[in-house]
């Protein structure tokens, strides 16, 4: 039996699913995070067998799909959790206290990638569960209809960025179809992805282009351009009541130091100081971008 599907997982009902695929799309497309928690084996009497599975929201509710009672529920929630945090896979072993004890191992112990967990209801069984998160793919807004942000437009994909465009309606023709566009530079409706902003307008409303990135909860903000133009933008910026602190948060000239020269290679050293920014102090090769 199918169930409709909610808009969000905040405002989602517990349901058994035997098809999640439209829940999870519909996640998808509102960019919320969740984890999946699919049964992987299990031993002895259990309530859900290998193979079920459930979705579970960032604040820990199961928002569809089924994986046994509170026997799971717990332990698994808490790994989901944990995994929506850093981005990385888990695999919780739920055995009996007596099993755990003749592995030598304590509850909430992990040894060799497994996290193990007590089975605290009458039916003794074992169960392991392999916890995925799923996160939003990170948002690279790109202000302005220059080169640079045309070939950005092209080369951002490539390496996981979903990309928005936010331009003059008159200069959005330019881009190829696929990436979603603002008319303007009214950023307001921008999700919770992770995002990144790169100001790229040459002249064509860069005070309101940086105006409009400074109100968004981006990681980081880029402005292509020499550092003497983006010390004159400051200074107006400061006019209009914004802080030094508030300006400190964009970089420019946008990009590594690759000595790059067209329009094509500046997309690249952006790319990859975007890249360093992204990886910085993480091992997040285990994340499952949608």
């Amino acid at each position: 039996m199918k169930h409709s599907v909610p808009d969000s997982a905040s405002d989602a009902a517990p349901e058994l699913t035997s098809d999640l695929h439209p829940l999870m799309n519909r996640l998808k497309e509102a960019s919320e995070p969740y984890a999946l928690a699919t049964v992987v084996r299990t031993i002895s009497v259990t309530a859900a067998k290998a193979g079920a599975k459930a979705v579970i929201g960032r604040d820990g509710s199961i928002v569809g799909g089924w994986i046994g009672g509170g026997c799971a529920r717990a332990a698994v929630v808490k790994a989901a959790k944990a995994a929506l945090l850093d981005g990385e896979t888990r695999l919780i072993s739920i055995q009996p206290e007596d099993l755990l004890a003749e592995l030598g191992v304590e509850p909430g112990e992990e040894r060799e990638g497994v996290q193990f967990a007590k089975n605290m209801c009458p039916s003794q069984g074992t169960m392991d569960i392999f916890v995925e998160p799923v996160l939003p793919r990170p948002s690279l807004v790109i202000c302005g209809a220059s080169p640079v942000a045309i070939a950005l437009a092209r080369q951002a994909p490539t390496i996981g960025f979903e990309v928005t465009i936010a331009a003059p309606a008159e200069d959005l023709l330019v881009f190829a179809a696929g990436e979603k566009r603002i008319e303007g530079y009214d950023l307001g409706s921008l999700g919770d992805a992770e995002t990144y902003i790169l100001v790229s307008t040459q002249g064509r409303g860069d005070l309101l282009a940086l105006e409009a990135a400074l109100t968004v909860n981006a990681r980081h903000v880029g402005f292509v351009g020499s550092r003497r133009k983006l010390a004159s933008l400051k200074e107006k910026l400061l006019e209009k009541g914004f802080q030094s602190s508030e300006l400190d948060h964009i970089k420019g000239p946008a990009g590594l130091d690759l000595g790059a020269i067209t329009p094509e290679e500046i997309a690249l050293s952006i790319l990859a100081e975007l890249l360093l920014i992204r990886r910085k102090n993480q091992r997040r090769t285990n994340i499952h971008h949608v």
